[in-house]
C-alpha cells in the first residue's frame, strides 16, 4: 500500500517506512525504531537528549507533521480515564462525597482476599477502576495520561488495551500476595504495567535501560515504600506484568514490540500473564473459602 493511499508520512530517517508518529520537539515523522520515549511525548534521535537543538530547529521553521491520525489520538487512554472518572463519580454519590466514596458499587468492585476466595473473581480487575479519594484518582489519571498516551502511540490500541487490563490483573495478584486481607483499590497497578512497557520500548529504541522510564520507575517505587496506605504488591505486580507482556509483544527480543500485527507470541503473552495472575491470586485466597 503506498503512502498516497494511506495519507501517512514517512520516517525522516527511513523514507521507506510509513508512520503515524512524530517527534514532540520538532514535529518530524519518526518510525518506532527511531523513537525515544520521554515523560511527555516522543523524541527523534536528534532531539532525544538535546532540548536546545530542538528549540533551534523549531525557530528555523521545520514544519510540523500531521498528528491527527488513528495511531496517535490516544483514544484508549481517553476512554480509560473517562471510565475511571465515571465510576468514581458514581461511588462518590453512593458514598459520602468525593473524598469518601462508597456504596454498593464500591463494595462489589473492591479487591479483598476473603471476598475473592468466596468466588468474587471479577474483583481482580474491577478494583483497578476504583479510587479512594479525589487526590487518589487525580494523581492516577494524570499519570495515566502522561505515561499512557505516548505508550499507546507506540503499541497501538489493541496491544495497549491488552497490556492495561492484564497489568491490572497482575497488580491485583501482587496485592494479594503481600496484603491478602487488606482492601485494595486503584489503577496504579495497571499504570505501573505501562511504565514496564515504556521501559522495554525505551530499551529497544536506545539499547539501554537506564533512561527516562527507569528513572520514573525508581522514583515511583521509592514513593510506594515511603508513603502510607500504598499497595506495594500491587505496584510491583503490575510492573512485572507490564514488562512480561511487552517482551511477549516483542517476541522475546527477536522483534520489536511496536511493529506489525499482534502475533501469536503477543497473544500468548497476554493469556499466560493473565492466567498466571489469576492462579497466583487463587493460591493466596484458597484458604478463605
Amino acid at each position: 500500500m503506498s503512502t498516497a493511499e494511506t495519507g501517512l508520512p514517512t520516517c525522516y530517517r527511513h523514507p521507506d517506512r510509513e508512520t503515524g508518529l512524530s517527534c514532540s520537539e520538532c514535529g518530524r515523522p519518526i518510525c518506532t525504531e527511531c523513537m525515544t520515549p520521554a515523560p511527555v511525548g516522543l523524541r527523534c534521535p536528534d532531539h532525544a537528549g538535546n532540548r536546545r537543538l530542538a528549540r533551534t530547529v523549531q525557530r528555523r521553521g521545520i514544519s510540523q507533521a500531521a498528528r491527527r491520525t488513528g495511531a496517535t489520538d490516544a483514544l484508549v487512554t481517553k476512554s480509560l480515564i473517562a471510565i475511571n472518572v465515571a465510576i468514581y463519580l458514581v461511588t462518590a454519590v453512593q458514598g459520602n462525597g468525593v473524598n469518601a466514596p462508597g456504596g454498593t458499587l464500591f463494595d462489589k468492585m473492591l479487591l479483598f482476599g476473603p471476598a475473592v476466595g468466596h468466588g468474587d473473581w471479577w474483583r481482580l480487575i474491577t478494583a483497578a477502576f476504583l479510587h479512594a479519594s479525589l487526590l487518589h484518582i487525580g494523581f492516577n489519571m494524570l499519570a495515566l495520561w502522561w505515561i499512557g498516551a505516548p505508550v499507546e502511540q507506540y503499541l497501538g490500541r489493541t496491544r495497549y488495551l491488552g497490556l492495561y487490563l492484564v497489568a491490572g490483573l497482575s497488580g491485583s495478584a501482587g496485592a494479594l500476595v503481600l496484603t491478602p486481607t487488606a482492601v485494595t483499590v486503584g489503577a496504579s497497578g495497571a499504570i505501573f504495567g505501562i511504565l514496564g512497557a515504556m521501559l522495554i520500548l525505551e530499551w529497544q529504541a536506545t539499547g539501554r535501560l537506564g533512561g527516562n522510564a527507569m528513572t520514573l520507575i525508581v522514583i515511583n517505587l521509592a514513593l510506594s515504600f515511603a508513603l502510607a496506605n500504598i499497595s506495594i504488591g500491587g505496584h510491583i505486580g503490575g510492573l512485572i506484568g507490564g514488562i512480561l507482556v511487552t517482551l511477549a509483544f516483542a517476541n522475546w527480543g527477536r522483534g520489536h514490540a511496536a511493529y506489525g500485527r499482534l502475533g501469536a507470541s503477543g497473544v500468548a503473552g497476554l493469556v499466560v500473564v493473565a492466567v498466571a495472575s489469576v492462579a497466583i491470586a487463587y493460591w493466596q485466597v484458597r484458604g478463605f473459602t
